[in-house]
């Protein structure tokens, strides 16, 4: 699986002063570390940067590259600042993300065209979130159509279906694997990708990494492709480098109906088990799941 490093966040504590005030140390620092934790691509959300945002872009973009060659996710709602990052940036860079917003989609899938960079096709319509699975697949195809029609194959197309977070609305969660199931029919040729740490949003530090990575390990049953991750989760990277195949060979049997002896299994993999019914709407979440 592709690893995204989401750490590099302008909402970070450390992070948000050092790229207003153009601090380099603390923003290189954290690149050559997550490159060290082993991610794939570095996420550089500087968020709308609505004041100065083009040259923010530049200067952040070289800050990482001069640390790093590891491809970069660039992460802005602002598409001035956008293309001042992809201007920039040597290796092939990651859009993220492109909604399908009127006024977004098309202006968006024109520089992805223009700079020859891949595109997270983030499923968010003119009416805001997808209520189902089915409303995702809807978006997914006019999304594709349109950036086929302006010469972007599908190859270049990484579907973002939105994970929201488990202790707001489970019937979200589901429609996101359900999605997941379907996707490779709906858009043959295209990549996947979640924001993951979206799942555990709102819950108790502690509990966060057990959610991220048991979601992400169910959504590797139908082909995953892509997550943007804490870095610095091990254990997380692990799973989806293919370095605990117990722990997803549980998950997955789990989810195809199982219902293991939970005296059987170790205290991880109890952890895990009882994620798995949280997250597939069998269990009630509470911040006390894996107590109960």
């Amino acid at each position: 699986m592709v690893l995204i490093g989401e750490n590099i966040n302008i909402m970070s504590k450390t992070i948000g002063p050092a790229l207003k005030e153009r601090d380099p140390k603390p923003i290189q620092e954290l690149a050559k570390a997550e490159a060290e934790a082993g991610v794939d691509y570095l996420d550089l959300n500087i968020g709308p940067a609505r004041k100065a945002g083009e040259e923010l872009m530049t200067w952040a973009v070289n800050t990482v590259q001069e640390v790093t060659d590891k491809p970069l996710s660039l992460d802005t709602t602002n598409l001035a600042a956008m293309e001042a990052g992809l201007k920039v940036a040597k290796n092939r860079p990651l859009i993220n993300s492109i909604s399908l917003q009127p006024d977004r989609m098309e202006p968006g899938l024109k520089l992805a065209k223009e700079y020859d960079a891949d595109v997270i096709a983030l499923l968010w319509g003119a009416e805001g979130m997808p209520r189902d699975a089915n409303e995702r697949a809807m978006h997914t195809v006019d999304f594709i159509y349109k950036a086929n029609e302006l010469g972007i194959p599908n190859e270049k197309i990484w579907i973002d279906p939105i994970v929201s977070p488990v202790s707001v609305e489970i019937n979200q969660v589901k429609a996101c694997l359900e999605f997941m199931a379907m996707l490779g029919e709906i858009a043959p040729g295209c990549k996947s990708t979640v924001g993951l740490s979206n799942i555990s949003n709102g819950t108790p530090a502690h509990l966060r990494p057990w959610l991220n990575r048991t979601y992400m390990v169910m959504l590797m049953r139908y082909g995953l492709y892509s997550a943007i991750v804490d870095a610095f989760d091990a254990e997380l990277v692990k799973l989806a480098r293919g370095e605990k195949p117990e722990i997803v060979e549980l998950v997955h049997r789990i989810m195809d109906g199982e219902k293991p002896d939970f005296s059987s299994l170790t205290e991880e993999e109890v952890k895990y088990a009882k994620t798995v019914r949280v997250l597939s709407g069998e269990s009630l979440y509470s911040h006390s799941w894996l107590e109960i």
